[in-house]
């Protein structure tokens, strides 16, 4: 058995929040050494919570395992010559700051970084691209749904937009990163250069808009919200049943035939109200009528079992903790445990360079010295960076924290009224 896909290629991953380190965790995943570089205040997901640990936050854990982190200030010019020094045989590297911010540091990827490391591909994420009206304005997952016409067509009609529940974006667009960096690097095979990527939460909800689009696209119809049900699709929707609901995702006739046959009602197929996809969504809300009818009578989960026994798709509702619990995700190895950490696992699935968990989520400028030594610095250089605050770890940031408390507290109590 061979190692995982992407051993030795390496990843500066100057990313926070989500979108960025969920990319660089999907390819440290399968093998690429990520080093990932915060900024003096930490990853704001640190302190996205409850849940907390010693080390961290649960959000923090779920997109940034397989990784070995150092803090630095990179508003200072000795923490560039670090970060230089990193790149030297750096493969990838991965931001999600503000437009203009490397820039302005004077370490900009057209100016500086390409001309130093022609082979380095320099993957940018933001929130609505480099152009456009608003180009480097801020966007999180949740702006991104809503600017984007994804928020107006999720949730039941009579009621308002409901916000999806995952960030969809956010995850979605890390992963057209992953797709971008592979692109970049089979192409640089060739080439010998690196390249710019740029990726945006906005033109990623954009694309994701599927079929809403591409049914605009062909006649002009607005879009509305249809709770569960599908626009294009009868019957696919959630169903009531006498233990639960579940979900009827029936996507051609013959899964209309078996399912019809195994309620007992085999005739419905025949009808000529349902014997199409075409004519069941003219005569929707009848057949949702009578499947509610006879379902509301019947036990979810062993209809569930039955269904899909015989080729048809359906699923039960089931809770977050169900579901990570199941035989099923078990079977799969879709959670994973290691030194303390749990998560979900590796998706993709290959036979002869599979994926792995091999570090667990780091703490704040845990592996400083660690990265520093193997990048060519002495201790004594260390130890100077160290003094002079280029890197910082936790007891820095500790001490940092408590200097912001008391500085809060002094302002505040000098303009108390006497």
């Amino acid at each position: 058995m061979s190692g995982p896909s992407l051993t030795g290629i390496k990843v500066i991953d100057l990313s926070r929040v989500l979108s960025g380190p969920y990319c660089t965790q999907i390819l440290g995943d399968h093998g690429a050494r990520i080093i990932k570089v915060e900024p003096p205040q930490g990853d704001e997901t640190r302190g996205w919570g409850p849940p907390f640990h010693e080390r961290g936050s649960a959000y923090f854990d779920g997109v940034n395992r397989n990784k070995k982190g150092i803090a630095l200030d990179l508003r200072k010019k000795e923490a560039h010559g670090i970060l230089f020094r990193l790149l030297e045989d750096a493969d990838v590297l991965v931001e999600n700051f503000k437009i203009g911010t490397l820039e302005k540091w004077g370490i900009g990827f057209q100016d500086v970084l390409q001309k130093k490391f022609p082979r380095l591909i320099h993957c940018r994420i933001t929130g609505f691209g480099s152009t456009g009206p608003y180009a480097g304005y801020p966007g999180y997952d949740a702006v991104a749904q809503a600017t984007s016409g994804l928020l107006s067509i999720n949730g039941d009609p009579d009621r308002p937009p409901v916000r999806i529940g995952v960030p969809i974006v956010d995850l979605t667009t890390g992963m057209n990163a992953v797709i971008a960096i592979l692109l970049a690097l089979y192409e640089r095979n060739s080439s010998g250069l690196g390249q710019s990527l740029e990726l945006s939460l906005y033109d990623t909800a954009i694309s994701l808009i599927h079929p809403h689009a591409a049914n605009w696209f062909l006649d002009g119809t607005p879009q509305n919200r249809t709770g569960s049900a599908h626009p294009n699709i009868t019957p696919y929707d959630l169903v009531p049943t006498a233990t639960g609901h579940l979900f009827l995702a029936i996507g051609n006739d013959r899964q209309f035939a078996l399912l019809c046959r195994e309620l007992g009602c085999a005739e419905l197929a025949d009808d000529p109200r349902f014997t199409t996809n075409a004519h069941r969504a003219r005569n929707k809300a009848a057949l949702r009528k009578i499947l509610e009818d006879i379902l509301i009578t019947l036990d979810g989960a062993t209809l569930t079992q039955t269904l899909l026994e015989k080729g048809v798709p359906v699923g039960v509702v089931t809770t977050v903790q169900d579901a990570l619990q199941h035989p099923q995700t078990i079977a799969r190895q879709m959670v994973v445990e290691s030194e303390g950490y749990r998560g979900t696992g590796i998706p993709i699935k290959l036979s002869r360079t599979p994926g792995g968990i091999q570090f667990r989520p780091p703490q704040y400028g845990e592996n400083n010295t660690d990265i520093l030594a193997a990048a060519g610095y002495s201790a004594q250089e260390i130890a100077i960076f160290k003094d002079m605050q280029v890197t910082l770890d936790k007891s820095e940031k500790t001490k940092e924290s408590k200097l912001t408390m008391k500085s809060l507290v002094d302002t505040v109590e000098a303009n108390m009224p006497p």
